[in-house]
């Protein structure tokens, strides 16, 4: 029986905090496990707080001059940090780029499903790309299709509640003609 083979997926990077021993800077700036600042200080001043408080002396600013280092439980600091990067993960949109096909001979009704279709995408956030494909003899008259793109972007434009911005120009490549339009909110 043949085994499947699977790519391996990427394993995500581990945020590696500087710790107690590792630090090897003369002196680091202080914060201590409450939050109050201290003064810039020896790194052996600091290391000496934070064993008599019981817990890491964590890098936390290494290019600050000079560094700041803080007193935390380097198990909690890793939690909160794993935790605030989850939630700007999840806060983040993913814009798609949406494509809405025309042509040159297409009817009243379907024309108006396309451009409500684009006007949903458009609110939602999404690009859209409009496409006028020009097939055999339709290829001889350019002029219908950048003028079947144009009135499209018009009526996107009187729609109330849409600021239309062109993000790509009107593209010609091999009888097919495009443009990327966007929703500036």
């Amino acid at each position: 029986m043949r085994r499947k083979w699977h790519r391996s997926k990427p394993k995500e990077e581990e945020i590696k905090f500087v710790v107690n021993e590792e630090i090897k800077v003369p002196e680091v700036f202080l914060i201590d496990e409450i939050n109050d600042i201290h003064e810039k200080m020896t790194i052996e001043q600091a290391r000496k707080l934070a064993e008599e408080s019981g817990l890491d002396l964590v890098l936390v600013n290494p290019k600050a001059n000079p560094p700041v280092a803080k007193i935390a439980d380097l198990g909690q600091l890793k939690y909160e940090t794993e935790k605030r990067i989850h939630k700007q993960k999840a806060a983040q949109k993913k814009i798609d780029t949406k494509e809405v096909r025309l042509s040159v001979r297409i009817g009243e009704h379907d024309y108006m499903v396309r451009l409500e279709q684009a006007k949903r995408f458009l609110a939602d956030g999404d690009k859209v790309k409009v496409e006028v494909v020009q097939k055999g003899r339709e290829r001889q008259h350019p002029e219908i299709a950048v003028d079947m793109v144009r009135r499209f972007e018009n009526d996107l434009r009187a729609v109330e509640g849409l600021i239309i911005g062109i993000e790509q120009a009107l593209t010609k490549m091999n009888g097919r003609f495009s443009i990327v339009l966007t929703n500036k909110k």
